[in-house]
């Protein structure tokens, strides 16, 4: 079941991605060879007029082969106008940018139509997931092992520690047990022992159980902020806010992950999709809508990055070349995307080392 929900994750993603590109091509009266959802063999696939539709064996991308797309292909005079390469330079960026434009929106999408019938969107502060004590409570358990205020929680026992998420979890879980924490402090790395003092609370049910407190806060609202519409008037404001806000947290995700702020141990792949795809079923339909919205905004906002390959980079190109009056040599476009291809398998090949080391070691996404 897990790997269904991911695949139709997947599938519906991919779909809308390259949904984009093939409605903006033919907008653009471009001749559309093939329309593919996934890569390698054909498993099933029909030729509609002068377009092939596919399903292909590999559900991890896509693609819309267009008619003089390729630089070594033969084009027929008759057909020449409609040829991706003779169009002009605002006409082949509107279509690159549709993909991404398309996942973006299938977010706003999915967020307004939440919002519409009276569910709430959470969109993580991305400051206040990051595992750094604001307050320390005076007399609490961490004041007395000496934790303070902008100290950054590195690991508790064996465990490394990436969110606030992962904090609240392990003291939760372990009331009355001690654990040694290690905190970065400026410059300097501290080890800390902590007894989460024992405190009885009702859970979801209304059943009495006990959790682990040491008392530590984050400043504001909390990790999330919670967007909700009071009026039908209201909504589609609401919803773009709401794509708005996922889109720059995952930008400063992006920028705190290069920057070293972030740990690269969070990156995740196809396997880290299933994973959650398949808890986010179990929560309900409204929280597996809400991932893939995640997942969406995410792919849209990733295939901007001016990376050769990505839609960006080809967008970056067509910049270079508004701006000399002319495309950048063959020769150099090659090494361009030779280049990228390598920057993506070694993306590639960490986020599946990431996948596959949290799965033989048992760490939950």
């Amino acid at each position: 079941m897990s790997i269904l929900l991911a695949i139709l994750l997947f599938g519906v993603l991919i779909f809308v991605h390259e949904l984009g590109h093939f409605l903006f091509a033919k907008l653009c009266n471009v001749k559309v060879l093939k329309f593919s959802i996934g890569f390698g063999p054909k498993l099933i696939g029909r030729k509609i007029g002068e377009t092939e539709y596919v399903i292909s064996a590999l559900p991890l991308g896509g693609y819309v082969k267009m008619y003089g797309e390729d630089p070594d292909e033969e084009i027929i005079e008759e057909d020449r106008a409609r040829s991706y390469k003779r169009q002009p330079l605002r006409k082949r960026a509107m279509i690159l940018l549709a993909g991404p434009v398309f996942n973006i929106l299938l977010t706003f999408v999915i967020y307004t139509s939440l919002l519409a019938i009276g569910s709430e969107v959470p969109v993580p502060e991305l400051k206040n997931l990051m595992p750094v004590v604001d307050e320390v409570v005076a007399g609490a358990p961490a004041a007395k092992a000496g934790l303070k205020n902008g100290d950054r929680i590195v690991s508790i026992g064996d465990t490394d520690i990436n969110t606030w998420i992962d904090v609240v979890n392990l003291v939760w879980s372990n009331p009355g047990k001690e654990m040694v924490f290690v905190v970065k402090r400026g410059d300097s790395t501290h080890s800390l022992r902590i007894t989460p003092g024992a405190e009885t609370i009702k859970d979801r049910t209304g059943k009495d159980i006990t959790v682990g407190r040491i008392g530590i806060k984050k400043s504001g609202q909390g990790i999330y902020s919670i967007v909700k519409s009071e009026s039908p008037a209201d909504v589609p404001v609401l919803g773009a806010y709401a794509t708005y806000k996922m889109g720059i947290l995952i930008y400063d995700s992006i920028w705190m992950t290069v920057s070293g702020e972030i740990s690269v141990k969070n990156v995740g792949g196809p396997i880290a999709i299933v994973s959650l795809s398949n808890r986010a079923a179990d929560a309900g339909i409204i929280a597996y809508l809400l991932f893939m919205a995640l997942i969406s905004v995410n792919l849209g906002i990733l295939n901007l990055l001016p990376i050769p390959v990505l839609d960006g980079g080809h967008l970056l190109f067509m910049g270079i070349e508004a701006v000399r009056g002319k495309p950048l040599s063959d020769e150099t476009m090659a090494f361009a995307q030779k280049t990228g291809l390598i920057l993506l398998l070694a993306l590639m090949g960490l986020v599946i080392f990431n996948d596959i080391f949290r799965l033989f070691s048992g760490k939950p996404w």
